[in-house]
């Protein structure tokens, strides 16, 4: 499933609709005050906790070191920043532009007693309020198909990393096994919305996730983006057939 055409200049895609491109971060904010509560237990139904072993993995290509500093954008509820921590990561600055996540996000840090050496910050990955070259690290999970423009999104993450520093986007991509296109839709557009409507009492935000996987860029796509932006020496892994991807590249 596709949209028809691609949004114009003056509109962003929302899903499988267009609208205009200065609705799409109250629309998306909107989205994740309404899923916040249960976030993390759809996260679990709506992947069959498959999301974790990806995660996981992710985390290991970030490669936490104490003397290493990690801002993870679209941080969420902090699945990425609390983990970077448990695995000996250095300080972390959690951004999020929804208060109503980064706030469990918080939280969730205090419980697993790791909120020391963090920092939450409301900020909007299209134009962060940090220094050129302030970070070793930075990262952004599930949320760059959420983004306005993403472009300005690499092009701020490159900004703020340190010459040497490695970006790394976490994210659902294009699944490479045809075969499994049709039960992969069914799963989507079917089972999720009634899945959202009858955990989170919201099957529209889970229709616009659904369809937002879907109009976001493949691989190469995004590849080519990064590598316009200014990172270099990008490179990217499929994980469950192309279901996600993690894509990396260096501010050389």
């Amino acid at each position: 499933m596709s949209a028809a055409q691609g949004p114009g200049p003056e509109t962003t895609d929302f899903g499988f609709r267009h609208v205009p491109r200065e609705a799409k971060k109250p629309m998306v904010r909107a989205v994740f005050d309404s899923v916040a509560p249960r976030y993390d237990i759809m996260n679990d139904l709506m992947s069959l906790g498959i999301h974790r072993m990806w995660k996981r993995r992710f985390v290991q290509t970030l490669r936490p070191d104490p003397r290493r500093r990690l801002l993870d954008l679209a941080s969420g509820t902090g699945d990425i920043a609390i983990a970077w921590r448990r695995a000996g990561g250095g300080p972390v600055v959690a951004t999020d532009i929804n208060e109503a996540m980064l706030s469990r996000g918080r939280d969730r840090a205090i419980a697993a007693a790791c909120a020391a050496d963090f920092a939450h910050v409301v900020a909007d990955a299209e134009a962060l309020p940090f220094p050129s070259g302030s970070a070793d690290v930075v990262s952004i999970a599930f949320g760059l198909r959420n983004c306005t423009d993403k472009l300005a999104v690499l092009r701020e993450a490159r900004r703020v990393l340190r010459p040497g520093g490695r970006f790394h986007c976490l994210e659902f991509s294009r699944l490479q096994i045809a075969v499994l296109d049709p039960v992969y839709d069914r799963w989507s557009f079917q089972v999720l919305p009634r899945l959202g409507r009858a955990i989170a009492g919201d099957a529209e935000s889970y229709r616009y996730l659904a369809e937002s996987i879907r109009t976001f860029p493949d691989q190469e796509t995004l590849a080519a983006m990064m590598r316009e932006a200014g990172l270099a020496r990008v490179s990217f892994q499929n994980l469950s057939g192309g279901i996600a991807a993690i894509h990396s590249g260096w501010r050389l």
